[in-house]
């Protein structure tokens, strides 16, 4: 059964399977309209087309359809790919940078489209992520805070995106995490609070968001987690008692072992 939109090709026209180059390819059940057609607009058809045939795709490179290009460079030899690094179509262009290697992909980190900057930052090494980390595409960076060097991540603790400081805040060696104390979001706050070092956790357990106050409570040495039981949240007062049980357990258990 077809799926999807009416079997046209790109330009809207109707598609005729006899005047096709792989016509022969209908018989022996590798295409067919409304489900597997390179001639389709429809993308998943032109995806399944080749996935059934994957022996064709290095003719379809040049095709002016970009979607049958993108499918095509899927699975197309490498050595025919460089060129489509200069692609009109940008997703044309980010399917070549995330099948070719790293150095490709350096070509490309300053292109005018956001996704082709989002496939060189999923490709390049984690050591060379350090330029896009200032690219002006919020996502771009965040794709890049996730695979850059926790080393590097510094650049991004006051990154104007909260989603961003957040994964900063899960990343960064927790030294640094102290640092998140005045963030203006609750969640990064939450996010520092769940990693800092003990000795960091009071300045987060004043926090006035009780999500923020919650993480401590769940974390806290003996010593906090008693003051937490003053916390005017009862949610807090009962993470801080859960706490207490919790270490008076392993304290119980390290004392049985010994």
């Amino acid at each position: 059964m077809p799926e999807g939109p009416a079997p046209l090709d790109w330009q809207g026209a109707a598609i005729a399977c006899a005047d096709c180059r792989f016509h022969a390819r209908l018989a022996a059940g590798a295409c067919g309209q409304g489900w597997a057609c390179v001639q389709d607009r429809y993308f998943k058809r032109i995806e399944r087309f080749f996935l059934l045939n994957p022996d064709l795709a290095d003719d379809c490179l040049t095709h002016p359809h970009f979607e049958v290009r993108a499918q095509a460079a899927r699975t197309a030899t490498l050595f025919r790919l460089p060129p489509l690094l200069e692609d009109a179509d940008p997703a044309v262009r980010a399917v070549a940078v995330l099948r070719l290697p790293a150095a490709a992909a350096r070509r490309l980190m300053r292109d005018p489209d956001r996704a082709v900057r989002v496939a060189v930052a999923h490709r390049l090494p984690p050591g060379d992520l350090h330029p896009i980390l200032a690219d002006a595409d919020p996502y771009v960076r965040l794709v890049a805070a996730g695979r850059a060097d926790p080393g590097v991540l510094a650049l991004l603790m006051h990154d104007p995106d909260p989603g961003i400081r957040k994964l900063v805040a899960e990343r960064i060696a927790p030294e640094a995490l102290a640092r998140f104390l005045p963030d203006p979001e609750p969640l990064v706050r939450r996010a520092a609070a769940r990693r800092i070092v003990p000795e960091g956790l009071p300045g987060f357990a004043r926090d006035v968001d009780i999500r923020v106050r919650h993480a401590v409570a769940e974390r806290a040495p003996a010593d906090l987690a008693r003051a937490l039981q003053a916390d005017p949240e009862p949610l807090i007062r009962e993470a801080a008692a859960q706490r207490l049980a919790a270490l008076a357990t392993r304290k119980d258990a390290d004392d049985v072992t010994r």
